[in-house]
């Protein structure tokens, strides 16, 4: 363990290696802070001693993007979250960004990190966290496990997903080529974004949402969450598998995998930023089991029970 004044901003930093990629995860928030192939980037990177800006590499738990106004109503009861995206006024991504993770398990391939959600107001609940990450010569394998630890008899709304901004080669996202394989999207409110309609991509905006088949972003400008995720013929994996290429015009490349019925939405933002050296410098792609609001809407909510646990893995290789 290192000493508080030798620690990085971010956390303890564990590295690991296999093949042509390497990956670093800092313990606060269990954070992907970097992985790379042949030494180049495939996520947007950030250093140890930074605060980790704009949620890079988070694991979001135990819901990913937003919750209105921080509130919602479960078994009858209305509870408050802690509003922290205050120009939205909503709950943004979980209760664990922030938590300092114990590194449970590694190996120099794999490591894994637990963290616990203790009962709160707002989520009067008891969540055993693991994040699992695991490098081969194929790539990352990135697992967020959730199992309800209460005592109690009240199962726990529960949601999942990942933060990581894909880099496709050089440049911004603006010559990269996108292929989604969604075919609904969920419009937002341009306010607060949050969800309004859910429309589908060829006839939105004229097809401005439509990446089924591969296409240049250029300057479109994503913040949405889609679904109708179809899995791949080709993909050789899993039955269901769902594949999101991102390509730059030099051929180098980011893939990554997830079963879409487990995860049957995914976030997709361009990373419009004011700041231009942050403007567009990466794609977040946030595979997620629910939509955004889930605690509201109840669409594709978990619901854990006492003693139940929930599996969600993803993968992210080099093309």
């Amino acid at each position: 363990m290192q000493s508080n004044s030798n620690r990085p901003v971010s956390g303890t930093q564990t590295i690991l290696n296999a093949g042509d990629y390497q990956a670093v995860i800092a313990s606060v928030g269990a954070s992907l802070r970097l992985l790379t192939h042949r030494g180049r980037n495939l996520v947007v990177p950030f250093e140890a001693d930074e605060i980790r800006p704009g949620y890079r590499g988070a694991n979001l738990a135990p819901w990913p993007n937003r919750i209105a106004d921080g509130a919602y109503t479960s078994g009858g009861e209305r509870y408050q979250l802690p509003v922290n995206e205050i120009d939205r006024l909503t709950a943004l991504h979980g209760l664990v960004i922030w938590n300092e993770w114990e590194l449970v398990e590694q190996t120099p391939q794999s490591a894994t990190f637990g963290a616990v959600i203790e009962p709160q107001e707002g989520y009067p609940h008891r969540l055993a966290i693991e994040a699992a990450y695991t490098l081969s010569e194929q790539g990352m394998t990135w697992r967020i496990s959730a199992t309800n630890i209460g005592a109690g008899t009240d199962p726990a709304p529960y949601g999942v997903g990942p933060h990581p901004y894909l880099v496709a080669g050089s440049g911004t996202v603006d010559r990269w080529t996108l292929e989604l394989p969604a075919a609904q999207v969920l419009s937002v409110s341009p306010e607060r974004l949050l969800p309004t309609t859910l429309d589908d991509v060829a006839t939105t905006r004229a097809g401005y949402f439509d990446f089924q088949r591969p296409r240049e972003l250029d300057t479109t400008e994503i913040d949405h969450a889609f679904t109708g995720l179809q899995a791949s013929a080709d993909s050789g994996q899993s039955t269901g598998d769902v594949e999101v290429r991102v390509v730059s015009p030099e051929g180098t490349g980011v893939l990554m995998r997830w079963n879409g019925t487990v995860l049957p939405w995914v976030q997709v933002h361009t990373a419009d930023r004011p700041e231009a050296e942050l403007n567009r410098i990466g794609l977040a792609v946030e595979p997620m089991s629910c939509p955004p609001d889930a605690f509201n809407s109840g669409t594709d909510l978990v619901s854990l029970v006492p003693g139940q646990r929930h599996d969600a893995q993803w993968s992210i290789a080099a093309l």
